[in-house]
């Protein structure tokens, strides 16, 4: 934890917190907002992402948002599974309360993808160090403050990595796993294959847990095994993400949702026996992309696909009182709320 910084106080203090905020909306003003596209230059490529900038006489904090695995692109939208704007909605709720944020397509994905087009060639530490590249970029931007890394779903691991490198002053996971990935996959795909499937996907995990690739690999499992994949895969499977997460030192706040189907409360519970001095916020009824929904496998899909349903109103809150927290334990600029979520 950075000098000086202690987040002693409890999440109900830490909303109160944030509901003082709310007291005022009837009175304040909608901010105004900038949106303006914004690359970063790698030595591997361009990344191209969306910065949400409120107007402001002084630096407000920024949020540097990282989304979750496969080809996810900046708003949490997945070819995959469907157009939800789960981060996207996430920033536009950030910017009404003069919190700044980028979210960014990564390499190989969506505006990115011609900074590594060949998945072959992607890895988590190649994430980790675009992460960091990002954070120098915005720290030499005189317009914005603090910077909290926020990552979601597989972007909290990516997050957790970068953090003690990043000078971010602060770091939110989202729906982060506290397990390796390959138990993870292992529970996931035990649930949903054929005993013949699940066996050749066990060892599968275990070749490339092992550091080696297997191209032999049935036309049904290729989805998530496929060959190109793999060298991604291996670099995932030999990271911890509880000992990642324990090695931050800022102030941290995990959020899990109660109905998420990918990952569970146990996981945000591994990630903050890791780090004891974590906030944990549990969200009931909130679901992997961010929305209320019930524990029905057939909702839970259909809101990968609706982007018209609202963001839980108790994840923006939690959010919202711990960056306060941040913020003013470091005497920046504070939080100010001027438009409902």
């Amino acid at each position: 934890m950075h000098p000086g910084i202690s987040l002693n106080r409890s999440l109900p203090a830490l909303l109160c917190l944030a509901l003082t905020f709310l007291a005022g909306l009837a009175q304040a003003a909608a901010p105004s907002v900038l949106q303006r596209p914004i690359s970063l230059q790698t030595g591997n490529g361009t990344l191209y992402g969306t910065l949400l900038l409120p107007r402001s006489d002084q630096p407000v904090p920024v949020v540097l948002i990282i989304a979750g695995s496969g080809p996810t692109d900046r708003n949490g939208n997945n070819p995959e599974g469907g157009r939800n704007d789960s981060l996207k909605q996430l920033a536009i709720t950030l910017s009404r309360y003069n919190i700044a944020s980028v979210r960014y397509d990564k390499r190989g994905v969506a505006a990115s993808k011609a900074a590594t087009p060949d998945e072959r060639n992607l890895s988590v530490e190649g994430y980790v160090d675009d992460v960091l590249a990002w954070s120098r970029q915005l720290k030499q931007d005189s317009r914005l403050g603090p910077l909290i890394l926020l990552g979601h779903s597989e972007g909290a691991l990516i997050a957790s990595l970068a953090a003690s490198r990043s000078q971010a002053a602060a770091i939110i996971t989202v729906g982060g796993t506290g397990r390796p990935v390959d138990q993870v996959l292992r529970e996931q795909l035990q649930e949903r294959l054929p005993e013949n499937l699940r066996q050749r996907s066990d060892e599968l995990l275990d070749t490339l847990k092992a550091g080696r690739t297997d191209p032999q690999v049935p036309d049904d499992l290729k989805v998530v095994f496929r060959p190109s994949v793999q060298p991604y895969l291996i670099s995932l499977l030999r990271q911890d993400p509880a000992a990642a997460f324990a090695s931050i030192q800022v102030p941290a706040l995990i959020v899990q949702g109660r109905n998420d189907i990918q990952v569970s409360v146990e996981d945000a519970q591994l990630l903050q026996q890791a780090r004891p001095e974590a906030q944990l916020a549990l969200i009931d009824g909130m679901n992997h992309v961010l929305r209320i929904v019930p524990n029905d496998l057939e909702q839970q899909l259909r809101s990968y696909r609706n982007p018209k349903l609202p963001l839980a109103s108790e994840l923006t809150r939690h959010i919202l009182a711990f960056i306060a927290e941040v913020t003013s334990m470091q005497q920046n600029v504070g939080v100010n709320p001027t438009n409902a979520p």
